[in-house]
């Protein structure tokens, strides 16, 4: 029986395209391929596309994107103040923290990575879920802060926004230079354990501001890639 599968088709663009095929395939072949997709989380077409990326030794954008994943998972384990989580085949996994607060509040580092982009790889967001106005207020206040450093000491300036509950940052891609999945791990994994430990530095009082920012500008002199 004839199926038609969407095929993406990397065209060199910063747009990863689609191309529509039709293939010949048994009734019992895709009735296998369906219930893998199932177990995996993902779709017919996306899972045709990873088999024969993997026999043809094609990187696709949900192999790199899982990589890099998989990468931070293994960076961030030995630290007991983020909890990574990802699904198979997504394009965002999340870090879990908890605040030294009452009633140990959560906070939610999420990692959203694009197919393909020549502006940004995708974005890192700061969700925190409380009802306490004085924390919603000091959280409100680090954000501002940390923009402000941001602002001062990148080399260009990087797209952020604080929300209800969330701040928002683009993750740039590294200038001048050819990063691999592992180096882009690295980078990210880093920059969240900076972000996650001068926060709580601040909201338990340990850090002033200024502090934060002398942090800040320390670990911005030893960093190889700028994201």
């Amino acid at each position: 029986m004839m199926y038609t599968v969407f095929v993406p088709e990397d065209r060199g663009s910063s747009i990863l395209k689609k191309t529509l095929y039709s293939l010949m395939l048994s009734d019992d072949v895709v009735r296998e391929v369906d219930l893998m997709a199932h177990q995996t989380g993902t779709n017919r077409s996306n899972l045709v596309n990873q088999i024969l990326a993997e026999y043809f030794s094609v990187t696709t954008s949900e192999r790199r994107v899982g990589d890099i994943f998989r990468a931070i998972e293994e960076l961030v384990a030995p630290s007991p103040e983020l909890v990574p989580f990802f699904a198979p085949n997504a394009f965002t996994m999340s870090l879990k923290s908890s605040l030294a607060y009452k009633y140990r509040p959560t906070i939610k580092y999420e990692v959203a990575l694009y197919r393909s982009g020549q502006d940004s790889l995708g974005e890192l967001s700061v969700i925190f879920r409380t009802q306490s106005a004085a924390l919603i207020d000091a959280m409100a206040d680090f954000f501002r802060l940390w923009k402000h450093i941001e602002d001062e000491t990148l080399p260009e300036p990087v797209d952020c926004a604080l929300y209800d509950g969330r701040f928002v940052r683009a993750i740039g891609v590294p200038q001048g230079r050819d990063c691999s999945c592992d180096d882009i791990a690295g980078v990210i994994s880093e920059y969240i354990k900076l972000l996650d430990r001068l926060l709580k530095g601040y909201l338990s009082g340990e850090l002033s501001a200024k502090a934060v920012e002398k942090e800040y500008r320390s670990d911005f002199a030893k960093r190889a890639i700028i994201i």
